[in-house]
């Protein structure tokens, strides 16, 4: 029906949606109940709908349906992603109207990567700027195929063991995650192939250089060192008396169980820490096991773990929050 906004509740749901016959341009909602910015964005999906009946307009709950959100990277919301074909040409964080629109009238007119001259130097421009801050992200950055925990092929398996045995701190980005970073990358770095290890923002090569490098021992000088996650783990429970693990931070928590701690902490008056999890995935796995609670958040105090939503909400009501959080108790 011309005007309304499809949801998608399930995994099943969103690739059905993707792979409609009849539409070219999918537009995907990534949004939170608990996020007013996200109702806002709704009313202009429904706007937009109204006026683009050729364009498939999804809603979809982050937290819902983790397996979608966590294939393409979603750490906030509202998030839209833009697909033609059942992959994603684009994205567009936050709840910014205009830019949605225009994103939506560009997709849907079939102008994207057509624009005339005084167009195309601007998305090439702006595509360069993503990649320079992408390689920039953390001092030692390696562009692989899958992830560190799960590599999806033999090349960035290898390379992945490499700086594991060395004890090199790095951060990952998926290629799988996004074609345009996958494209784009080798072009603006004159490199065609996967992986790609970057230090300081720098290419240093793909696996045949790394293991050159490991061959004549320069690899331990050439990438940063680490310290052991277990030793980083009891490093950041302790950065202060009371420590929060959670989605997001104190201003914007990302997930509904963050949103409902943080209410509570604020109204003890005790001053507390956060760190976000989902800017660290070797913290937010390695935390599970180290402290054998397997959700988030996770409330410690002292190096010491309270636990999570539930035990601080049993603490509150029995009275025996504040004393906790002291160190009273």
């Amino acid at each position: 029906m011309a005007g309304a906004v499809a949801a998608a509740g399930s995994v099943e749901q969103f690739q059905k949606l993707l792979q409609r016959p009849d539409r070219s341009l999918v537009v995907v909602h990534f949004w939170a109940p608990w996020a007013p910015q996200c109702a806002q964005m709704n009313e202009v999906m429904a706007a937009l709908a109204r006026e683009h009946s050729q364009v498939t307009f999804v809603q979809l709950e982050a937290e819902a349906v983790p397996e979608v959100s966590e294939k393409y990277g979603i750490s906030s919301v509202p998030t839209f992603l833009f697909f033609k074909n059942s992959q994603k040409v684009d994205r567009l964080d936050g709840a910014h109207a205009p830019e949605l629109t225009q994103k939506v009238q560009r997709h849907a007119a079939g102008t994207a990567g057509t624009a005339g001259p005084g167009g195309a130097a601007p998305a090439q421009e702006q595509l360069h700027a993503r990649l320079r801050g992408l390689i920039n992200a953390a001092p030692c950055m390696l562009f692989m195929k899958g992830s560190p925990k799960e590599p999806r092929c033999g090349f960035s398996r290898q390379i992945v063991e490499i700086l594991q045995k060395h004890g090199v701190a790095f951060s990952s980005f998926d290629i799988f995650s996004d074609e345009e970073v996958r494209q784009g990358l080798k072009a603006f770095s004159n490199w065609p192939t996967y992986p790609q290890l970057y230090v300081k923002g720098e290419l240093i090569g793909g696996l045949d250089i790394v293991k050159e490098l490991e061959a004549s021992g320069e690899l331990d000088s050439v990438c940063p060192k680490g310290q052991k996650l277990e030793d980083r783990l009891k490093s950041l429970i302790n950065k202060a008396p009371v420590m929060l693990f959670m989605k997001g931070n104190k201003q914007m928590a990302k997930c509904g169980f963050s949103k409902q701690i943080i209410e509570i902490m604020n109204n003890t008056g005790v001053d507390y820490e956060t760190f976000d999890i989902l800017q660290d995935e070797e913290v937010r796995q390695g935390l599970k096991s180290f402290s054998n609670w397997p959700t988030y958040p996770q409330l410690y105090v002292k190096g010491e773990l309270v636990g999570g939503l539930d035990i601080v909400k049993e603490l509150k009501e029995s009275g025996e929050l504040l004393p906790v959080l002291k160190g009273e108790n």
